[in-house]
């Protein structure tokens, strides 16, 4: 039997947990999986439910959000306070409620939701998040699955249930309502003379069509805010519509014809926005000096003989700035991506001027 301080068992092989066990396979770890209708491959297969919950260090719940609770009860049986139970639902507020209540302070357990899917992994998109809802009362497991997934190259972001679900309410339970609103109407938006700022809706069709269809429903059900965040969406859309049905007055702003700057709504946006501005000039006048510096230091490593880029130093200079960035309370992971960034067009630049120099150097070749 494999050791209870490595194995993985994911209940539930459908496109998601397939994919699922895929990353965790990629990620070096040995996973079991269980699903009552959808064949599992032969070297995940570990005998029934009972050996692939009981033998498992993290039980990964891959079931669709209406049969949580049944799944959930099924396996209560089978598990002890060493292990972690951990749900990957697309809604947290509810499979949060029915694990403190099937699972307690007994059964460590912690609510997560990847923000990607089959088809994101299956392009190799990255980098990948991963919402975690930070666990009072399993403080511990919460440690332990954010280190699995980090171990996964996800980017873990900590946000309690209600805030993830009235966030996915707008970012995922209307989009996906508004695609299908759209596709039904007829609408593809793949037109050669669809313009830039309807490309947005595009994507959003070809995206909710590559995705699990059921997810439609799942996520307007199952997610507490959906519902009224619908309402007030179509009640502006029925206002919009019997707006752009009546003759436009002469020389007038119609309200709901106006689109409005979010700035203009809020004089503390606004004031907000003209600060960022600011700041965002002095962090470009800070990368011009700095450009200047990388020249004068690839000038001097220059005239010592010496390979322009040094892999140690940058790896140093990567990992102070990770700890910079940690001591002031930003994401070390965000900042060592800007800084990754900075580096790659220092190097552009300093090939720039090589070839600049060549150019000098060797004077065009007329071919006419």
């Amino acid at each position: 039997m494999p050791s209870l301080n490595h194995q993985i068992g994911v209940v539930g092989h459908g496109r998601f947990g397939a994919a699922m066990c895929d990353l965790l396979e990629a990620g070096g770890f040995e996973v079991a999986a269980w699903d009552p209708r959808t064949p599992v491959p032969e070297h995940r297969q570990f005998g029934g439910l009972h050996d692939v919950v009981a033998g498992a260090r993290f039980v990964v719940l891959a079931v669709p959000v209406p049969a949580f609770r049944e799944v959930l009860v099924k396996i209560r049986p089978l598990l002890n306070a060493q292990q972690i139970v951990a749900d990957v639902g697309s809604v947290k507020v509810g499979p949060e409620a029915v694990m403190a209540e099937v699972l307690g302070d007994a059964i460590p357990w912690v609510a997560t939701h990847p923000l990607f899917g089959p088809a994101s992994l299956a392009r190799g998109e990255r980098p990948l998040r991963v919402v975690v809802c930070p666990n009072p009362r399993h403080r511990a497991a919460f440690r332990s699955v954010r280190g699995l997934l980090r171990r996964l190259d996800c980017t873990v972001i900590e946000q309690d249930a209600q805030s993830h679900d009235q966030a996915m309410a707008e970012a995922h339970a209307l989009g996906f309502f508004i695609a299908k609103g759209l596709m039904d109407a007829g609408a593809s938006f793949e037109s050669d003379v669809v313009p830039p700022s309807a490309r947005g809706l595009a994507r959003l069709i070809q995206a909710v069509r590559v995705d699990a269809g059921h997810l439609l429903g799942i996520l307007n059900r199952e997610n507490p805010y959906a519902s009224a965040l619908r309402k007030d969406f179509l009640a502006s859309l029925t206002a919009l519509d019997e707006a752009l049905d009546h003759e436009a007055p002469p020389e007038a702003e119609e309200p709901e014809l106006v689109i409005p700057d979010l700035g203009r709504r809020s004089p503390d946006l606004q004031q907000a926005r003209d600060h960022i501005d600011h700041l965002d000039r002095q962090l470009l006048d800070l990368l011009a000096q700095r450009s200047r510096l990388a020249k004068k230091a690839k000038k001097a490593k220059a005239e010592m003989g010496v390979e322009v880029r040094d892999p140690k130093r940058e790896t140093d200079m990567r990992q102070v700035r990770r700890d910079w960035a940690d001591d002031l309370g930003l994401d070390p992971d965000g900042v060592d991506g800007i800084f990754g960034a900075i580096l790659r067009a220092s190097r552009s630049l300093q090939v720039a001027t090589d070839a600049a120099s060549v150019s000098a150097e060797w004077p065009a070749v007329d071919e006419g």
